[in-house]
């Protein structure tokens, strides 16, 4: 079933959530009418923070466009109105997106990735997943109520700064007519003085009566303006305290929530990296905290026209109000200036990468009026440490020189997004400090620290503004990244908020590091580890039995990265690494299928497949050689029930041959365990197509298939002592082995390769396919010789001839 059919039948909140993806910045009805073309295309294969998608990207654009019209223009009679709609809707998108056609690609993806979650969620979690989008749907409803309250505070002391300066204006008024009278007072008091006229006197009496009426007056009128001030004070100060409580659950909760989220991210946790809520939150807080500045500018302004002191016991707050408004905003700023897209943790000296820093109320605040300029530099963990103290020397010091590390801020109509991309950056050279006690160079960590400054306010407020990324490790050859990714994923998992950069837990305990490995395997592979592959995993690194709990234990990072395993020459993060490494590269389908058991040792494969019919097999990674998965299998053959294990295969030999190809190959594997099913059912879907019926001729040459056997175990050899099961030690006699034989070890069989055509193939190179690290418990045979058979014909090797493996 299609993604968007299933997400059709999502309920309550599941679907509201999914409802509220879709606006005028991508709608619904271009969602529905172009579903099966919007799953169609190839999204993910885009980088929307690279220019080079671009042209990609606006062909996607043009094509809906002609698509919505296309749909549309076949819509009649009931469906006018839908017409129009879809018309008009695709102007839009032309007029939103023909400038910036990668922040389509952008909008899409995150509509999808989030219907797929939500798809997925629903279908696997049910109710509990329904809870979680309830608790988020409630705290979103709380969020907006607070809002609501906030502005509503916000509209009140605006009016009563109204009321305020309304009364304050007829105080001046009616001052300015008590001066007239004060002044007309003055001078007929003049006139009157020698006199006895009984008539004036009269007369003066009672201009000085009204006089002092008037004054009562202005002395009501300004007690009354005092109150409205203290009354307007209390409010801004009841206003500024739930605005600072709604401004900390933002930006110290939920904005910090959402950076752990990307950092564990970098580890492979499932991360939402959408800002556009916390965005409109952030810009909400800072209307609020903008229309509240400018009431108190206004009431200083008032104060400024008509002083009245404030009397004891009374506080004056309106100092406090404005440091504290003030501090708000700063406040604000600086805690939105975020990386939005984190530079690669393992950063490899001359590589271009790219980064993204954006600012979440640059919009409300008009900051792109005059957009900011925004520079890259990276510095060393003890400079960050400095940086964090308010040493502001630090922030022109650096530990390495970056180029391309400037860019400018813009601001994108559409999305009210203003940000940077940094897409062309590439580290020159690095400094490198003093390593502490048996710190190795993979453990040395930097940032990159990116800083601005701008104003807001027509230069009223400048703000500096500066974030760190997430630590990176610096490295200068591609073999340094299996250690460097230890310190990075160590450092992502356990690092706690607000602590001294870049400062980790020396231990944890195991279901804390098992979630770490368990991230990084899932989102390499595809599928997350079980509980028992996670128990053997914590006896590798423990030397425990798997079947134990180790739910109270301890890893120390030296266990995990330094210490080497008992009797190898790797550490337990090496071997884990290089699976990983394998599994991604080359075993990603079968693995993701459930076909590989993988974490199971030898002794456990031997018990299980012992107690199975002759052809039932398993696969499971190796644990005595990096990167390797052997095949074991029960033969029992003549009565007698044997175990075998290939020698293990490594990346080397599947870039030449796949695992199913191999697997296919070799008629002595037929069931795969544990459910049986023959390996045609299992793994046929990832067979690659024979030529053999229908050879491939290219410019006259036939094209040659490398096939794997196992040497002395094919049927009808004509020279050939065959091994025997119940004799392993069996020496196999080939004629064109320089020593004219080998010995295999007790239990292990190896598999050779071979052409059909050897003039088409580097004997060279042949010798090179087993050239891996064997483990220390395999024997392998000392001359061990690639089989060759000839498809086309015509050419022949003094070999014995091995006859089709299916005809046995």
């Amino acid at each position: 079933m299609a993604l968007w059919a299933k997400s059709q039948t999502l309920t309550d909140d599941a679907l509201r959530h999914m409802q509220s993806l879709y606006g005028h910045h991508f709608p619904i009805e271009v969602r529905h009418i172009l579903a099966e073309w919007i799953e169609e295309q190839k999204w993910y294969d885009l980088d929307e923070e690279m220019s080079c998608a671009e042209d990609m990207a606006r062909q996607i654009l043009n094509e809906m466009i002609q698509l919505i019209n296309q749909r549309s223009n076949g819509l009649s009679g009931d469906m006018f109105v839908y017409k129009l709609k879809l018309q008009e809707q695709a102007l839009h998108l032309q007029e939103v997106y023909s400038n910036n056609p990668l922040e389509l690609i952008r909008v899409v993806k995150k509509c999808l990735n989030t219907e797929k979650t939500l798809v997925e969620q629903c279908e696997q979690g049910g109710s509990l997943v329904l809870n979680g989008i309830t608790a988020q749907a409630e705290k979103e409803r709380q969020i907006a109520a607070k809002f609501d309250f906030l502005h509503k505070c916000t509209q009140e002391t605006d009016s009563d700064l109204r009321n305020s300066q309304h009364e304050q204006e007829t105080f001046i008024l009616k001052y300015q007519d008590s001066a007239k009278v004060k002044a007309q007072l003055d001078q007929f008091e003049m006139e009157i003085q020698g006199t006895a006229n009984a008539q004036k006197v009269e007369h003066y009496n009672q201009m000085k009566k009204r006089k002092e009426a008037m004054d009562k007056e202005l002395g009501n009128l300004a007690q009354k303006i005092l109150r409205l001030r203290l009354t307007l004070a209390d409010k801004h100060n009841e206003t500024f305290h739930h605005l600072s409580a709604l401004q900390t659950q933002i930006t110290d909760q939920e904005l910090i929530d959402w950076k752990r989220q990307q950092q564990l991210a970098g580890n492979g946790a499932s991360f939402d990296a959408n800002l556009d809520l916390l965005q409109k939150w952030c810009e909400g807080l800072a209307e609020i905290i903008s229309k509240n500045r400018q009431q108190i500018k206004k009431v200083e302004l008032l104060r400024a026209q008509l002083p009245i002191e404030v009397p004891p016991p009374h506080i004056d707050l309106l100092p406090t109000l404005n440091t504290t408004i003030t501090g708000l905003l700063s406040s604000l700023v600086t805690s939105t200036f975020i990386i939005e897209k984190q530079p690669p943790q393992v950063l490899k000296k001359e590589s271009r990468f790219s980064a993204t820093v954006r600012l979440l109320v640059g919009g409300q605040l008009n900051v792109h009026m005059n957009p900011p300029q925004v520079k890259a530099t990276l510095i060393s963990e003890s400079q960050a440490k400095s940086l964090l103290k308010n040493d502001k020397n630090l922030k022109a010091e650096m530990s390495g020189d970056i180029l391309n590390n400037q860019g400018t801020m813009e601001y994108q109509q559409p999305t009210g997004t203003l940000s940077v991309n940094f897409r062309n950056m590439q580290l020159k050279r690095v400094k490198r400090g003093d390593r502490r006690g048996n710190e190795c160079v993979m453990e040395e960590k930097f940032s990159v620290l990116f800083q601005s400054n701008f104003s807001v306010g027509g230069g009223e407020l400048v703000f500096q503004v500066w974030t760190l990324s997430l630590p990176v490790v610096v490295t200068v050859h591609g073999n340094q990244e299996c250690n460097a990714l230890a310190t990075v994923l160590w450092d992502n998992q356990f690092a706690e908020s607000g602590r001294v950069p870049f400062t980790v837990p020396e231990s944890v305990t195991w279901p804390q590091l098992a979630d770490m490995l368990n991230y990084k395997f899932t989102s390499a592979t595809g599928r997350p580890l079980t509980h028992d592959n996670l128990n053997y995993l914590a006896s590798k690194l423990f030397q425990g039995q798997p079947n134990q709990s180790f739910t109270s234990c301890v890893a120390s990072w030296t266990t995990f990265y330094k210490d080497t395993l008992p009797g190898r020459t790797f550490t337990f993060w090496e071997w884990f690494y290089a699976i990983l490494k394998l599994t991604r590269e080359h075993l990603k389908g079968p693995w993701c299928d459930g076909l590989i058991i993988g974490f199971i040792s030898k002794n456990d494969t031997e018990a299980k497949l012992s107690q199975q019919c002759g052809g039932t097999f398993l696969l499971r990674y190796s644990d005595s050689m990096l990167g390797g998965i052997t095949i074991g299998w029960v033969t029992d053959a003549s009565g007698s029930r044997q175990v075998w294990n290939l020698a293990p295969f490594s990346s080397k030999d599947f870039v030449i041959r796949s695992l199913a190809d191999r697997i296919q190959d070799l008629p002595q594997l037929v069931y795969l365990h544990p459910t049986m099913a023959p390996k045609a059912d299992t793994f046929g879907k990832y067979w690659t197509k024979s030529q053999e019926d229908n050879p491939k001729v290219v410019d006259g040459y036939i094209g040659t298939e490398l096939v794997t056997r196992l040497p002395g175990m094919e049927t009808n050899t004509s020279s050939a002592q065959q091994m025997t099961y119940e004799n392993p030690q069996t020496p196999i006699h080939n004629p064109a082995s320089p020593s004219g034989g080998f010995v295999n070890s007790p239990g292990y069989a190896t598999s050779e390769m071979g052409p059909d055509n050897p003039n088409d193939m580097d004997l060279e190179s042949i010798g090179n396919l087993t050239d891996y690290n064997m483990p220390d418990d395999i024997i392998t045979g000392e001359a061990l010789n690639q089989l060759i058979q000839n498809v086309g014909g015509g050419f022949n090797f003094d070999q014995p001839t091995l006859d089709d493996p299916n005809s046995q």
